[in-house]
């Protein structure tokens, strides 16, 4: 008998990895975490523990200076489109809950590349980019399947936001009982266990932790009992169900005999908060914020390296070298081209790029072809990197500029903008060329006559098509 299943699991792995080769294209897993700091893995010598993303890390390449925006709503537009989200109004921060508007439905999306270059697509987990019209919505942006919350931020056992439910699959909402972070892990293992292999799939899991509310099972909370911090703790813990719900994911390709053929990027959203204004709809009285961004300067929300540089990791065994380091700056709008390249898509539906293919950097560790980062550009601030110098610049009074050597001065310690007025000119000159090939933020718009008291305290959905689907 022991023979038998012993032969029944390698027939298994055997036709998986038979199926993947079949495809001649990689399988892609593209996870985002949520408010996480920089330094909050166990890779980079925190004591919150991420054994998940330490096997990731070492099995692949860390991205030292992978760059994202500050704020949840513009990062993830970036991936989607591969462009700045100054070009069609993402730019200013986030898509409030009871805002109308959404990321502009004649961008082509990366799902929708994809999928025109033969892949099958989900997304499982936080979407953020438009939810009080069903034209923004992933399923009509090129997604085939859809489970979590529309908006970007809800309570972990509820799944709603003010008290209206968030939760859903493939458009129709869902009641069901489970933590947040679980939840979704356990549909991605699903979803891959389910894969029939005829088509290579795009699987984006984006993960709500460890973004406020900081709530947590206990199970995972006693797993730190030396952090009395009534913060740091649950998200400390929250971190870490996450992290165990990313092992979950990487045993199941394994026993679908799909790691082999399975890129995996990982990466936070944006940097860390490190202001009680950007942590979310959470009372931040009586304890630390907890994100915690290492010597980087400040977090979300701003444009310093705190708030922009973040954690990332691309594994993909036998395609990337195990262990390697890459500190070379690569920006989030340049996965779409990487992507869409390594499928063997065309980027020919998409409006003009500012992404790049960076997959030779990435899988070689050969330089960047990026020689300029746009952190943002914003008509009250704006912030542009040249070769090693970057611009900050606040414009609203009372106004600021700052130059920064950043590979010199990674941690943003010395304004050399005094010692270097031409590189400041040249900076300013290329942000003003940026703000008038810009849209206007759709923020302001949502944001005329209505107070952010009702903006942060209500939300706008569609009414369901259908019942609730009830789930155990």
């Amino acid at each position: 008998m022991k023979r038998l299943i012993l032969a029944l699991c390698m027939c298994s792995l055997w036709a998986g990895a038979a199926l993947a080769s079949q495809t001649g294209k990689p399988n892609i897993i593209y996870i985002l975490s949520d408010d996480q700091g920089w330094k909050d893995v166990g890779f980079h010598g925190s004591d919150i523990k991420t054994p998940s993303l330490d096997k990731l890390a070492a099995q692949g390449v860390e991205m030292q200076q992978f760059y994202t925006s500050s704020m949840c709503t513009p990062s993830r537009a970036s991936l989607m489109t591969g462009r700045y989200p100054n070009r069609y109004g993402l730019q200013t921060a986030v898509i409030l809950s009871a805002a109308r508007y959404g990321l502009a439905t004649d961008e082509w999306l990366l799902p929708q590349a994809l999928k025109e270059a033969g892949y099958t697509t989900a997304i499982i987990g936080k979407w953020h980019l438009g939810h009080a019209d069903r034209k923004f919505w992933p399923k009509q942006r090129g997604f085939d399947y859809q489970y979590g919350p529309m908006l970007g931020e809800i309570d972990y056992f509820t799944h709603s936001a003010h008290g209206t439910l968030d939760w859903y699959r493939n458009n129709e909402p869902v009641k069901e009982k489970g933590y947040v972070t679980e939840l979704l892990g356990s549909d991605a293992v699903r979803y891959i266990r389910q894969h029939d292999g005829k088509k290579p799939f795009f699987l984006y899991i984006a993960f709500t932790a460890p973004h406020a509310p900081y709530q947590t099972p206990q199970s995972y909370l006693d797993q730190y009992p030396d952090i009395t911090d009534k913060f740091r703790k649950p998200y400390a813990a929250m971190t870490t169900a996450m992290d165990a719900q990313i092992g979950l994911v990487l045993d199941e390709l394994e026993k679908k005999g799909l790691r082999d053929n399975t890129l995996i990027v990982y990466q936070s959203d944006n940097g860390g908060p490190r202001s009680a204004a950007v942590t979310g709809e959470i009372d931040m009285s009586g304890g630390e914020i907890p994100a915690n961004n290492g010597n980087y300067r400040e977090g979300k929300g701003t444009y310093y390296e705190g708030g922009t540089r973040v954690i990332s990791i691309a594994s993909w065994p036998g395609k990337i070298p195990a262990g390697s380091v890459i500190d070379q700056p690569i920006h989030m709008v340049d996965m779409y081209p990487t992507l869409v390249h390594l499928a063997g898509g065309s980027t020919e539906r998409s409006k003009p790029l500012d992404g790049m293919n960076v997959w030779f950097t990435i899988s070689k560790g050969v330089p960047s072809p990026r020689t300029e980062v746009v952190y943002g550009i914003e008509p009250f601030r704006s912030s542009v990197r040249q070769g090693d110098m970057k611009l900050v610049w606040k414009v609203v009074l009372p106004s600021r500029v700052e130059l920064f050597d950043i590979r010199n001065d990674p941690y943003e310690k010395n304004n050399i903008a005094d010692k270097h007025p031409e590189i400041v000119q040249a900076l300013k000159a290329r942000a003003e060329a940026l703000a008038k090939e810009s849209t206007p933020p759709l923020l302001f718009d949502s944001i005329m006559g209505v107070t952010r008291s009702t903006l942060m305290s209500s939300v706008v959905l569609p009414e369901s098509q259908g019942e609730i689907n009830e789930m155990p």
